[in-house]
């Protein structure tokens, strides 16, 4: 196995565990998409956000350069995290390690993408809620954004699980 893979899947994993809410709502969602979208203008990339809390659409965002092809790689990560429960980067890491998720739960992969970038809302006490995802960026990139982005929204340094 891949020593960037094996050690990306551990701190995917660490950023699950670090990264919960106290509470998570619509105003939570728009705050949170708005940072998200900022934080991709200022590096300079297009990226298609979406946030869910359960089956609702919280917050979407299509930056000029993205395709309708970004937001059907958002439908498909986030069905996996709704799935799983975790992050859609994991998922895919441990599928490069040979779990083949996707074979093995037998999804159909038009409905389901092991590729990061979809991050679960977990909220304390309560559990997963939702999730946020980003598509636009290469996988790592996705999923980098949306952790850096909720962990600097939470207040929260991510210490050696940063990428």
């Amino acid at each position: 196995m891949d020593d960037q893979v094996k050690n990306d899947a551990a701190k995917a994993a660490e950023h699950e565990l670090l990264l919960e809410f106290e509470s998570f709502n619509e105003t939570t969602a728009w705050e949170l998409g708005s940072r998200l979208r900022a934080a991709a203008d200022a590096g300079g990339h297009a990226v298609f956000i979406d946030i869910w809390m359960g089956d609702r659409c919280v917050f979407r965002s299509a930056m000029r350069g993205t395709s309708p092809a970004n937001a059907d790689w958002a439908r498909r990560k986030r069905n996996l995290v709704n799935l799983l429960h975790m992050s859609s980067y994991r998922i895919g890491l441990a599928d490069a390690e040979g779990s083949n998720t996707l074979a093995l739960l037998a999804l159909d992969p038009r409905d389901h993408a092991p590729h990061g970038g979809c991050f679960p809302i977990r909220v304390m006490g309560t559990g997963v809620v939702g999730s946020v995802t980003v598509s636009g960026l290469a996988q790592r990139e996705d999923h980098k954004l949306v952790v850096e982005t909720i962990a600097n929204y939470l207040g929260v340094d991510l210490g050696e699980s940063r990428f």
